[in-house]
């Protein structure tokens, strides 16, 4: 399919082929936190953390096509598998004192949040919008964006911004700073156009999101 065959679609709109963009960027991301730094990681997830919630924010929900529900392709061991990459990385510095957690207005004593858990659930929502979408089918990558917006909505974007928050003090805090830290600015090394996201369509690895980069 060439550029011009691209159905006039919301799902085809600049705004959400970027969104698909810096989500794939971030799936990849944080599929290979091991590969980083305990400093690398930091200062590029403060990088691309941003992008991602404001890509989200750019977004209007549609309505559903259809009454079938999305399908999950992250599974538990998915999930976990980026969870402990991310938790073994920051060691002691995974926890933080969360502040929006629900039941804090009925608790008398502080309540511990993880980075690492924060960043998984981005993770599963994020993955599995990509993978919807990576389908073609119009109807089925609609739906994927609805429910990916929504659940921005209710859960995912409060718990971006709670990694973000915790991992903004560990990157100004005095031990980090006194780290030796040598990390190049994460960028989308590509312009993201309609060609990427054409690549992105015809890649038929589900893990492997590279060719949209």
């Amino acid at each position: 399919m060439s550029i011009d065959q691209l159905p006039d679609h919301l799902v085809y709109s600049k705004n959400v082929i970027e969104f698909v963009t810096v989500a794939a960027e971030t799936c990849l991301f944080l599929e290979h936190a091991s590969e980083f730094s305990r400093q690398d990681f930091v200062l590029k997830s403060v990088k691309i953390l941003p992008l991602l919630y404001l890509k989200t924010t750019l977004l209007d929900i549609s309505e559903s096509t259809a009454d079938d529900n999305v399908e999950r392709f992250v599974s538990e061991e998915d999930y976990l598998f980026v969870k402990e990459q991310i938790e073994q990385l920051l060691g002691a510095e995974d926890s933080y004192l969360e502040v929006f957690h629900p039941d804090m207005a009925l608790s008398d004593t502080p309540i511990a949040a993880f980075i690492s858990e924060n960043l998984a659930d981005v993770y599963q929502e994020m993955k599995d919008f990509a993978a919807n979408y990576q389908l073609g089918d119009v109807d089925i990558m609609n739906n994927a964006l609805v429910a990916c917006l929504e659940a921005f909505g209710e859960h995912w974007g409060q718990k971006l911004l709670n990694a973000l928050r915790a991992l903004h003090a560990l990157q100004f805090s005095d031990e980090f700073m006194l780290e030796d830290t040598d990390v190049e600015p994460i960028e989308i090394k590509n312009k993201i156009d309609r060609n990427s996201f054409l690549n992105f369509l015809h890649n038929e690895e589900d893990d492997d999101l590279s060719n949209i980069l």
